[in-house]
């Protein structure tokens, strides 16, 4: 539940559901990294980690009814689930609908790939049901954003009115990385960072933004661990510290912490207020350090974007 204060028999702006909130590692609590951002009547899914489909269902949303998918990255754990959503979308829809996947450059290899794979079964339904008559139309929309720049990229989905901007984000050796910002004709908006160190991309996207959603791990217990491949994640991750200088440089509004490593065990609020207390050391804004389907809800905003 969102503790943002809605006028009472308001409705929202604009609607962020941490769908996914744990990180690579598979956890039983949590589902794999996704956001759903719900504003003027679209359903925008970002990244489709693991579990995506049944969290969507937890969140009373159909996969018929996602206008786009938007990644953030290719690695594994914020893709696990898209081969599932692709197939949910295409048998849940009763009329030719194209689902739109937008992401980084390499996103239509990967979805063509994904495709192939998915090719037996696709046979096997289009033999066994005549309305099924055509494979999956999926559109793909690759971004071109260039590492190191603050510069935004715009990014159109027909028939959604809202303003939706990417720009290159730090995961390397991952490149390319993309953020979002998504802001509605009425003032709300939130920013979606996926991996990222800070960087001069993630910074223009999020100034003034009302929400920043943005990936952790603890840096201070990862590096108490000697197992090299655990060590290899420190440079490519923020830590809670970092994510809040970005908000805080930013002016955002709410920072919303997400894809905890390692994870925070159900019901342990002494380890969630550790996660919250080391962002509030940089960032006197709200914190969020929310479990899956934690809800953001935005009211209508003065602010502009």
């Amino acid at each position: 539940m969102s503790d943002t204060a809605i006028p009472e028999n308001s409705t929202p702006d604009l609607v962020l559901t941490l769908l996914g909130t744990g990180g690579p590692l598979p956890d039983a609590h949590r589902a794999g990294p996704s956001q759903l951002v719900s504003a003027g009547g679209a359903q925008l899914l970002i990244d489709a980690g693991r579990a995506v489909v049944m969290r969507l269902a937890a969140a009373m949303v159909p996969v018929s009814a996602l206008d786009a998918v938007l990644l953030t990255h290719l690695h594994s754990d914020h893709i696990t689930d898209l081969s599932d959503v692709i197939t949910s979308h295409w048998v849940t829809t009763f009329e030719p609908t194209p689902l739109r996947i937008i992401g980084p450059v390499g996103t239509e290899r990967v979805v063509h790939h994904l495709l192939e794979a998915l090719g037996p079964d696709i046979c096997y339904r289009m033999d066994h049901h005549d309305d099924l008559a055509q494979p999956p139309l999926v559109e793909v929309t690759e971004l071109a954003v260039t590492p190191g720049s603050d510069a935004l990229v715009d990014v159109a989905i027909a028939g959604v009115d809202l303003m939706i901007s990417a720009a290159a984000t730090d995961h390397r050796p991952v490149e390319p990385s993309i953020g979002y910002r998504i802001a509605t004709p009425r003032g709300a908006s939130v920013v979606l960072a996926g991996d990222t160190v800070p960087c001069d991309g993630l910074d223009a996207l999020s100034r003034g933004a009302d929400v920043l959603v943005h990936t952790v791990i603890r840096k201070d217990i990862i590096a108490q661990i000697p197992i090299q491949r655990l060590l290899d994640t420190l440079d490519y991750h923020s830590s809670p510290e970092q994510a809040a200088q970005t908000a805080a440089g930013a002016g955002v509004g709410v920072l919303a912490l997400t894809h905890y490593v390692p994870a925070i065990p159900p019901g342990d609020d002494a380890a969630r207020s550790q996660w919250r207390d080391l962002a509030a050391a940089h960032f006197d804004g709200r914190i969020d350090v929310g479990d899956d389907l934690h809800r953001i809800e935005l009211p209508i905003s003065d602010s502009t974007t």
